[in-house]
């Protein structure tokens, strides 16, 4: 298991990361919220329901299908399941808002976990079973990170050891894993599609809507810069009687 821990302090950052912390927030209170009903009843109610989704099937009191493309992503299964999608949010998401703005990263975090959702009831349009987390919103995140910090060092840990290793081998390693997972997606209780349309959805939003000062894959690919020529002795410069001459 890879799990990452934190890359930088957000507090350095320039603008303080309120959305993510808000998100981080509500979804616990949600979860608070949740402890104190039926999590199953709730999961059906406001959880995103394929077959409802499409109209083959009817939840009695449920939330209206199309608006659960919104809901189910502040539900979470059990603490872990939390645990695990918010420090993802916390340790990625500080820096893709700030190179988005607040309003842009907020669209950008509910679109990835609206698409993800979407293609998770394309990929199984019969299933009952609702889907809740929000995990494709968070792979839509992390796809941004790295996106415009691929070379940052990012402290994760591998099983129980901590290692510190560039962002575009914790992302690689997460992507991979998602694809690998897809052949076990029937018999697992993870919505691997989701994932994978959260992470399709941040590779095609985040160039679309960020700031035109944001650049992507910065370190990989920077500026060539000419190299600053040297002042030229004295002794070089044309007219002067002392310049060397060349045969």
């Amino acid at each position: 298991m890879v799990m990452p821990l934190y890359d930088d302090n957000p507090f350095k950052l320039p603008h303080r990361p309120l959305i993510t912390w808000g998100l981080i927030g509500f979804n616990i209170l949600t979860f608070a919220l949740q402890a104190t009903g039926d999590l199953e009843s709730i999961a059906t109610r406001f959880g995103l329901i394929p077959s409802a989704f499409f109209g083959s099937s009817v939840v009695i009191d449920g939330f209206p299908p199309k608006l659960t493309l919104l809901t189910y992503m502040f539900l979470h299964g059990d603490i872990m399941h939390l645990l695990g999608n918010m420090i993802f949010l916390w340790v990625f998401g500080d820096d893709v808002e700030e190179a988005l703005g607040r309003v842009r990263f907020l669209v950008f975090y509910l679109a990835c976990g609206a698409i993800g959702a979407l293609v998770f009831v394309v990929s199984d349009a019969d299933s009952a079973i609702p889907l809740i987390g929000a995990s494709g919103a968070i792979a839509g995140i992390v796809i941004a990170y790295v996106m415009i910090r691929p070379c940052a060092k990012v402290t994760i840990l591998l099983w129980i050891i901590p290692l510190r290793v560039s962002a575009f081998w914790v992302v690689g390693a997460f992507v991979v894993l998602q694809f690998i997972s897809l052949e076990s997606a029937s018999k697992s209780e993870v919505a691997y599609w989701c994932h994978i349309g959260g992470m399709f959805a941040g590779g095609i939003l985040f160039p679309l809507i960020k700031p035109a000062g944001v650049r992507l894959f910065e370190c990989i690919n920077p500026d060539e810069q000419p190299a600053a020529l040297p002042m030229p002795d004295a002794s070089e410069l044309p007219g002067n009687p002392h310049r060397p001459q060349q045969s």
